[in-house]
């Protein structure tokens, strides 16, 4: 028999640990050793198990009263004398998990059984006849004005559908769905074990009907009683004005369809926009930029701008200096659902000419002398 182990050291606390302190190992234990991060990790399973086993016994008051009492002190029939039907597991405060290594029990139930009295099974439920259909996800890719003002999609997607030839019975058309030989209806097959804590009824789900209670007399040719099957559906999706990149539209009813005739999932999109090469959008604003002539922003000038809904003429005063920042209010997009639009917002590009001809270098000179400097090869004086 291998050594026994001591349930707070299996949890890493100590006798005197809080309910609080040992809920919170629990957590970060069976997070760390659940059986999902280790596939195939036979070692890791049973860590998994010990942890449950040993929350499942000090999370209780009862149970810990009894374990700590019984454990180091004996008990009433020889809870350590290890006979018949005794605790030849308990040593010193210890427990040998190795009775249960291969898995096939449920510690939960053995705990409760010896524990709570007449184990855990009597709170056991046989699944719902009908269930839920699980969400799915998918993709779609618009332009940017697709975003901006609304439109439809259609998509395929496959998913599992409810099975038309049976119509979500299982079974084939003109035979019954009967109860279960193997739990008698039940849903649960029953069984006794002779373990280290003496005879222990334990249950588990019947493998048969799947915990059903109910399998099809002949299971139907198509989903053969699974009552569903894989099928394409093509699916139109109205895109509200105003989504942005990254955003997720939820078509209800349209994900898996549910077991047994059970209603529907939903399905969710998620949205990627392409981004626009004239517009860059903040939220519900919209920013660009407008490159003008030195001599438009020295001057003054009217000038054409593209914003969402259309062309746009806006005044530059004379002195306009590079960066200014000019506000069209409502022309940004609209808030989905509408209500209130946000605002385009133009920044001014003051472009200085690289190259000159010889009337307009000219006219330049004019103008530094005018100004009071004295143009020389290379660059002004002032």
């Amino acid at each position: 028999m291998a050594m026994a182990k001591d349930l707070y050291e299996v949890l890493g606390v100590g006798k005197s640990s809080t309910d609080a302190e040992i809920k919170s190992a629990y957590r970060k234990l069976a997070m760390q050793w659940h059986p999902d991060k280790h596939k195939g990790d036979k070692d890791a399973e049973q860590k998994f198990k010990e942890i449950n086993v040993a929350y499942e016994v000090l999370s209780d008051k009862k149970k810990r009263q009894q374990y700590d009492s019984f454990g180091s002190t004996g008990g009433p029939g020889g809870y350590n004398g290890g006979g018949q039907g005794g605790f030849s597991g308990f040593n010193g405060m210890g427990f040998d998990f190795s009775d249960f290594s291969d898995g096939s029990s449920n510690f939960a139930d053995i705990f409760e059984t010896f524990f709570g009295g007449g184990g855990r099974s009597s709170s056991r439920k046989k699944k719902s006849g009908a269930m839920r259909g699980n969400d799915i996800e998918a993709s779609i890719k618009i332009a940017f004005e697709e975003a901006v003002f609304g439109c439809e999609k259609e998509l395929e997607i496959t998913k599992p559908e409810t099975c038309k030839h049976c119509k979500g019975t299982g079974a084939e058309p003109g035979s019954s769905v009967v109860s279960c030989k193997t739990c008698a209806g039940t849903g649960e097959v029953r069984s006794i074990r002779n373990t280290i804590l003496g005879q222990v009824a334990t249950s588990r789900t019947c493998d048969s009907c799947n915990g059903e209670g109910k399998i099809p007399e002949r299971k139907c040719s198509e989903c053969h009683g699974s009552t569903r099957v894989r099928a394409k559906e093509r699916v139109k999706v109205k895109i509200p004005a105003g989504v942005d990149n990254g955003s997720t539209i939820r078509v209800s009813g349209k994900g898996e369809g549910g077991v047994k005739n059970g209603p529907s999932g939903d399905l969710y999109i998620n949205l990627d926009v392409t981004p626009s090469k004239k517009f860059l959008r903040y939220g519900l604003d919209i920013h660009t930029e407008l490159p003008i002539h030195l001599v438009q922003a020295v001057l003054g000038a009217e000038v054409k701008v593209d914003t969402l809904y259309g062309e746009e003429i806006i005044k530059i005063p004379a002195g306009t200096q590079d960066g200014k920042v000019f506000k069209l209010s409502d022309k940004g997009v609209e808030k989905i659902g509408g209500g209130m639009k946000g605002d385009h917002l133009i920044k001014v590009r003051v472009q200085v000419p690289t190259k000159l001809s010889k009337k307009e270098r000219e006219l330049y000179e004019q103008l530094a002398s005018e100004a009071g400097s004295d143009v020389k090869k290379g660059g002004l004086f002032w």
